[in-house]
């Protein structure tokens, strides 16, 4: 499924239909942890300032999503917005005021991530991917 959101993001400027349609999206490319082998994770995302926010979800799942590790072992990635390639580093932010603020931006655009919460005991990582150049 990640294929064909990465395919059609490409061939349209970062837009994509489905469950994605009007959403903000970027393309994460991460290094594996374990394998270093390269990653590529289709993400919605909110902004802050010139930096972006994604949440490891993983749906609401129990357990963080595979890229999590990967960013939290090699924090240098790149982040691909429309038709930019930017390369950035990931900062997980500590769960308090700072991390829930960051959450709820996301929430309100993709209400979503309001049952991804409600769903899990876990407290889902918030991460800030700030660009280098």
């Amino acid at each position: 499924m990640n294929d064909q959101i990465i395919e059609e993001f490409r061939a349209n400027g970062g837009k994509v239909g489905g469950f994605f349609e009007g959403k903000p999206i970027l393309l994460l490319h991460n290094t594996g942890a374990k394998s270093g082998a390269q990653r590529i994770n289709p993400l919605v995302h909110a902004t802050d300032g010139h930096n972006y926010v994604i949440a490891a979800s993983k749906g609401g799942a129990d357990s963080h999503p595979d890229w999590y590790y990967n960013v939290k072992a090699n924090p240098e990635v790149l982040v691909e917005v429309g038709e930019a390639r930017i390369s950035a580093t990931a900062h997980i932010v500590p769960d308090g005021e700072r991390r829930n603020e960051l959450y709820l931006k996301l929430e309100n655009i993709l209400s979503n991530f309001t049952e991804y919460k409600v769903k899990t005991d876990r407290v889902i990582p918030v991460i800030v991917l700030e660009p280098t150049a």
